[in-house]
């Protein structure tokens, strides 16, 4: 079930800028715990299957995730030891843009220690630093 957009407009993208903080995706809307982003980056498909993975196999179909990132964005990258000068190389990964304090993952409706071990174990899948977050009032 790889994460991938089912049509662009545009098949190449520019690299864009990762500066400043997020100002939305930055608060629990869905469940009561969450796995929060401390760095900026591009977390690829591959990584937020394998997080996603790792979260349902702790939780034991018990509770409810919710998955807040896309990668719409497609990187592109040349074949090696090809020579300068032929264009934009195709797209081969693509990627979620992450900033400080997205939101990645929602959790509901289990404890919050298998909560916390859950999002432990989908941090460890994942290229950017994370945090375990509870909303408050809301602990089982």
């Amino acid at each position: 079930m790889a994460l991938i957009p089912s049509r662009v407009k545009y098949r190449k993208m520019q690299r864009g800028s990762r500066k400043g903080f997020a100002t939305r995706n930055n608060k629990i809307d869905f469940g009561s715990f969450a796995l929060q982003t401390l760095d900026r980056g591009w977390i690829p498909n591959t990584q937020i299957e394998a997080a996603r993975v790792a979260i349902n196999r702790n939780m034991k179909r018990k509770g409810k995730l919710w998955i807040r990132v896309f990668p719409d964005k497609s990187i592109t990258k040349r074949p090696p030891e090809t020579r300068m000068g032929k264009g934009k190389g195709n797209p081969e990964i693509w990627v979620a843009v992450v900033k400080p304090g997205n939101i990645l993952f929602e959790l509901d409706g289990l404890p919050e220690s298998t909560a916390r071990e859950s999002c432990r174990l989908a941090a460890a899948k994942l290229s950017v630093k994370t945090r375990f977050i509870a909303l408050q009032g809301r602990l089982q």
